[in-house]
C-alpha cells in the first residue's frame, strides 16, 4: 500500500474538518462600535431676553432666587447654565439633569445667560443663544441700558484695512429709552479716549495700517433718565 497517498488523503481530510470555524459569509468580524449622538441646542424660555425679571422668591433685601428654565434639547443627558454678571463680568457655572434649575441673584443687576447641552459618550456640546435680563430690584423706576456688545471688528480679530475701520455694536435697553453712545477709541489698552458721540450704532474711524497695530474700544451706552453703561474694552489688529 502506497503509505505516502494514505497520509495525504488524512491531512486533507483534517484540514477540511478543521475549516467549519470560519466567518459566516457576509458576517462583519469587527463591527464598529456604536456612535454617539451628539446633543441640539437647547432653546431658552425664562428669564426673557432684554426684559426685567420681575418673578423669584426675595431672599432678602440684596438677593432673590430666581428659577431658570428652557426647552429640553435632544440627545441631551445634562445642561450647564452659565450666567455672568454684567457689572463685575464674573460667570458662574450650575449644572442641572432637568430643563430648569433655581439660582440665586443680586436685585436690581443685569444678567446674560446661555445653557451648554452635553451628552454622555461625547465630547461635543451644543449652546443656546445668549439672552440679557435685568433682574429686579427694589424701587427701580428705570433701568440702565445694558451694556453694549461689539459686532465688527470681532474681538481679537486681525483685519486689513485701506486706512479706515467700521466700528459696529449692538445696545438694548429694558425701558426701550436708548438715547445715544459715547465711543472711546484708541491704542491705549484702557480705551479712555472719547471718540464721538452719536445716536446710531456704527462708527467709521481712521486706523493706521501695515504695522499690526492693535486698537482698543468700547462704549458708553446712555438712556432718556440719564443711566449709563460701559461695555467691555474689544480689540482688534490692523495688518
Amino acid at each position: 500500500m502506497n503509505w505516502k497517498y494514505i497520509l495525504s488523503i488524512f491531512l486533507i481530510s483534517g484540514l477540511t474538518a478543521c475549516g467549519g470555524g470560519g466567518d459566516e459569509p457576509g458576517s462583519d468580524p469587527d463591527p464598529e462600535p456604536e456612535r454617539a449622538v451628539v446633543p441640539s441646542a437647547a432653546t431658552l424660555v425664562f428669564p426673557d431676553n432684554n426684559s426685567e425679571c420681575n418673578e423669584g422668591v426675595i431672599v432678602n433685601d440684596t438677593q432673590s432666587q430666581v428659577l431658570f428654565q428652557w426647552n429640553s434639547s435632544q440627545n441631551t443627558d445634562s445642561y450647564e447654565v452659565n450666567l455672568r454678571d454684567l457689572n463685575t463680568n464674573n460667570t458662574s457655572r450650575t449644572v442641572s439633569n432637568t430643563n430648569s434649575v433655581n439660582i440665586t441673584l443680586k436685585r436690581g443687576n443685569p444678567y446674560e445667560w446661555f445653557v451648554i447641552s452635553r451628552a454622555e459618550g461625547t465630547n461635543e456640546t451644543a449652546n443656546s443663544t445668549t439672552w440679557k435680563f435685568y433682574n429686579e430690584g427694589p424701587g427701580i423706576t428705570n433701568y440702565a441700558p445694558f451694556p453694549a456688545t461689539a459686532v465688527a471688528p470681532a474681538r481679537g480679530a486681525t483685519i486689513t484695512s485701506s486706512g479706515t475701520v467700521i466700528l459696529e455694536w449692538e445696545g438694548s435697553d429694558v425701558d426701550n429709552d436708548l438715547e445715544e453712545y459715547e465711543v472711546y477709541f484708541g491704542t491705549n489698552p484702557e480705551a479712555d479716549t472719547l471718540l464721538e458721540t452719536l445716536t446710531e450704532n456704527t462708527l467709521e474711524t481712521a486706523v493706521s495700517t501695515g504695522q499690526g497695530i492693535i486698537y482698543y474700544w468700547r462704549i458708553l451706552s446712555r438712556d432718556a433718565a440719564g443711566n449709563t453703561s460701559f461695555s467691555e474694552i474689544f480689540e482688534f489688529r490692523v495688518n
